[in-house]
C-alpha cells in the first residue's frame, strides 16, 4: 500500500476511535498529524487485542506476540496500512518504535490478570501502557532543550493520563474482573471494591470517596510534572499536548468533585467542552 493511502487509513482510525486524542491530533500540521495517527492506530490495535475478552487469554497473548514480531520487521508488512504508515513515519521522524514493546508488555500484564500491590507496581504498568505513548509522541513532536528531561516529562504526562483513565473506569474494570488501584491503598482506606448483584460497590461511600480523591491528587501531581513538557515543544505540538492533557484534567476535576457519580457510571466530557479545550489551547499558542 502506498504511504498516502496508509496514512488516510490511520487518520480514519483516529477520527472514529480516538474520542479524546483526536481533538489534539487535529491541531498538528499534516506531516506530524499523519505520523501521530500512525502511532495511535498501532497503539489502538495493541489495546484492542488486550481488551478482547471474547478471545481466550492464550489467543490474545499469541496475537500480541505476533504484533511484536511484525513490529520488528515493518518493511515485510507493507500490505498492512497501519504498519506501512508507521514504517514511513519512522523513516521521516525519530519515533522510538521500541517503546511499543513496553506497551505490549503492559497489555500482556492485563491479559494475565496482573494485580498491583503498591503504587510503584502500578507505576510500572502506567509507564508501559501510557508513558510509552508519550515517548512515541515526543518522537513525532520533536523537542527543544535536554532530550532526557523531555522524555521524563512525556512519560510523567502519560502516567497522569493513565491514572485518570483508571479512576474513570473503576466500575467498568471491576465488572470485567480487574482492579488497578493498589491493594495497599485499598487497605489504607478500608475498601475492597466488592460489588453487589447490581454492580454497586458495597464499601462505605465516604471511604470510597476518600480513596478516589487520594488517587486524583496523586494524578494531579503527575500532571504538574508532565505539563512542564509544553515549553519544550513547538507551538502546535504544545497545543496538541495541551488539548489532550486539558481534556483529561477536566475529567479528573469532575471525578474529584463527585466521586460517587464517577463510581456509578463512566464519566466523560461533552464534545462541545472538548472542542472548547482545543480552541483554548490553539488560541494560547497564538498569543
Amino acid at each position: 500500500m502506498d504511504a498516502a493511502g496508509a496514512y488516510r487509513h490511520c487518520e480514519q482510525v483516529v477520527r472514529s476511535q480516538a474520542r479524546n486524542f483526536s481533538y489534539g491530533i487535529r491541531l498538528l500540521p499534516p506531516p506530524k498529524r499523519r505520523a501521530l495517527s500512525a502511532v495511535y492506530a498501532f497503539a489502538r490495535r495493541i489495546d484492542d487485542i488486550g481488551d478482547d475478552n471474547d478471545a481466550p487469554p492464550d489467543a490474545r497473548l499469541a496475537a500480541l506476540a505476533a504484533e511484536r514480531d511484525r513490529l520488528a520487521d515493518l518493511d515485510a508488512h507493507q500490505d498492512d496500512p497501519v504498519l506501512a504508515a508507521l514504517s514511513d513515519a519512522a523513516r521521516r521522524m525519530p519515533v522510538p518504535l521500541e517503546a511499543f514493546g513496553e506497551l505490549i508488555d503492559g497489555c500482556e500484564a492485563d491479559v494475565r490478570g496482573a494485580a498491583y500491590d503498591t503504587f510503584d507496581d502500578l507505576l510500572w504498568y502506567c509507564r508501559c501502557v501510557a508513558g510509552s505513548v508519550g515517548r512515541l509522541s515526543l518522537g513525532v513532536f520533536g523537542t527543544r532543550g535536554d532530550p532526557r528531561a523531555a522524555r521524563a516529562r512525556a512519560d510523567a504526562l502519560g502516567v497522569a493520563l493513565q491514572l485518570t483513565n483508571i479512576l474513570r473506569d473503576v466500575r467498568e474494570d471491576r465488572l470485567g474482573g480487574r482492579i488497578y488501584l493498589p491493594a495497599k491503598d485499598l487497605a489504607r482506606f478500608g475498601c475492597t471494591l466488592d460489588q453487589d448483584a447490581s454492580g454497586r460497590f458495597t464499601d462505605p461511600p465516604e471511604q470510597l470517596a476518600a480513596l478516589v480523591r487520594f488517587q486524583a491528587a496523586r494524578a494531579q501531581e503527575w500532571y504538574g510534572t508532565g505539563l512542564r513538557l509544553l515549553p519544550m515543544l513547538d507551538r502546535r505540538s504544545a497545543a496538541c499536548t495541551g488539548t489532550m492533557a486539558g481534556i483529561y484534567r477536566r475529567l479528573l476535576r469532575r471525578i474529584t468533585a463527585d466521586p460517587a457519580a464517577a463510581l456509578q457510571a463512566r464519566m466523560s466530557l461533552p464534545a462541545r467542552e472538548k472542542a472548547a479545550v482545543a480552541a483554548a489551547a490553539l488560541t494560547g499558542i497564538r498569543r
